[in-house]
């Protein structure tokens, strides 16, 4: 049974699915792929802002490279100056997060929807409607091929996803390259336990990322390259002179 708080997730997105199945006539996976267009669009401005935010900090890259050097030895300081040059500069560091957790709950959302009693016996064929070459949405992925190719698709979408939001991989640093290049793998064996409709989901919103970024990308033209002044001056000073210590004219 679904839980009554949880079913307070499960409305809107559900209710989005059966108007796209009901009302449009679409199949139940092509529904769920529908919901992600929706909510997608729905979050567009963000993502956008999201985007500028990111381009601003790969544009600014020699002059956060150099706070990093100047203050390597002091991490405390570091980050001061790192805050402050994000202020300065109008950046949100966290930025790229921000559409992933307003994904989360229409995540939570679909897996409640889909495990729900009312959506499996109400709404669901019996046997439940497959999509493409899943046997059943609400169920986990049957057989071993069809486990194998929605892991591989979710792992070559995400990763394609998330170095189409790193402009390819160009000034990534710790954090971002273990989001880009690990968490693909950390998540993939939950392809292979949950419900299959969770994977149609996050495939298709990848493929939404991907082809939004190459757009965007496209539209906003190449990314400014600094000139050779500007990395000259984001340069940290050279360390002052070692003043020689004077003997002292002490005699015994």
């Amino acid at each position: 049974m679904t839980m009554p708080i949880a079913s307070l997730f499960t409305d809107i997105p559900e209710a989005i699915i059966v108007f796209f199945h009901d009302t449009l006539g679409l199949g139940w996976g092509l529904a769920i792929v529908a919901l992600t267009f929706v909510v997608r669009l729905a979050i567009l401005p963000i993502s956008l802002k999201q985007i500028r935010s990111m381009r601003a900090m790969q544009e600014l890259q020699p002059h956060i490279k150099a706070i990093q050097t100047k203050h390597k030895d002091d991490k405390q300081r570091q980050q001061q100056e790192m805050m402050r040059f994000y202020k300065e500069n109008e950046i949100n560091p966290l930025a790229s997060c921000l559409p992933l957790l307003l994904q989360l709950p229409v995540f939570l959302s679909l897996y409640y929807m889909l495990k729900g009693d009312s959506f499996q016996m109400d709404v669901m064929n019996d046997p439940p409607e497959g999509f493409l070459f899943i046997n059943s949405l609400i169920e986990p992925p049957e057989g071993t091929t069809v486990t194998v190719v929605l892991i591989v698709l979710f792992i070559v979408t995400q990763l394609a996803a998330g170095l189409a939001m790193s402009m390819r991989g160009q000034g990534l640093e710790g954090p971002q390259r273990f989001i880009i290049f690990g968490l693909p793998f950390l998540f993939a064996p939950f392809v292979a336990s949950f419900e299959a409709g969770l994977s149609v989901y996050w495939i298709s919103t990848n493929l939404w990322t991907f082809g939004q970024q190459q757009l965007v990308y496209k539209m906003m033209g190449p990314m400014k390259k600094p000139t050779e002044e500007e990395i000259e001056a984001a340069k940290p000073p050279p360390p002052p002179p070692r003043k020689k210590k004077k003997k002292s004219g002490r005699q015994r």
